[in-house]
């Protein structure tokens, strides 16, 4: 890819099909998510943005998934907050577009300053490629609980 067009919804969807033909095994997830452990000893996750089945935001899922090395499959992956800040790193020039909301920097960043001022909260990143495979693990049920009309079994 010769120029990177940041500016454009359509340079975006380019962007986003540039990067995601550099993983092997590809699978867009239909569902994904940073979240956040509870600041408590609860089981609980927060997850500031849930982009949920019917969603049009692939370009930060593949952005995070290039970081974390994943191919988008369902699983829920341990999230340092260096990774975090370079997932930022990587869709940050994406604000370029005024046009389009940019939702997930938001959630991103919110996760990362809670994470960096309590080190005992950890985070993780959520993908889902189908509702009909297995929940794979807590933060998982808690964001598929988000969707609504889904009951996730755990």
């Amino acid at each position: 890819m010769s120029e990177l067009e940041w500016s454009t919804p359509e340079g975006l969807a380019a962007i986003k099909d540039h990067l995601a033909a550099q993983i092997e095994g590809w699978c867009p997830p239909i569902a994904y998510a940073v979240g956040l452990s509870s600041a408590s000893s609860s089981g609980e996750w927060e997850f500031p943005h849930v982009n949920r089945p019917g969603g049009r935001h692939g370009l930060p899922a593949v952005v995070l998934a290039t970081v974390l090395g994943h191919d988008g499959t369902t699983g829920t992956l341990p999230l340092t907050t260096g990774a975090l800040e370079a997932a930022i790193r990587g869709l940050a020039p994406a604000e370029a577009c005024t046009s389009t909301p940019h939702p997930n920097l938001a959630a991103w960043r919110k996760v990362l300053a809670e994470a960096t001022s309590n080190p005992a909260r950890t985070l993780v990143a959520v993908f889902v490629a189908d509702l009909g495979d297995p929940v794979s693990s807590e933060a998982d049920g808690s964001m598929r609980a988000t969707f609504e009309g889904h009951t996730p079994a755990l």
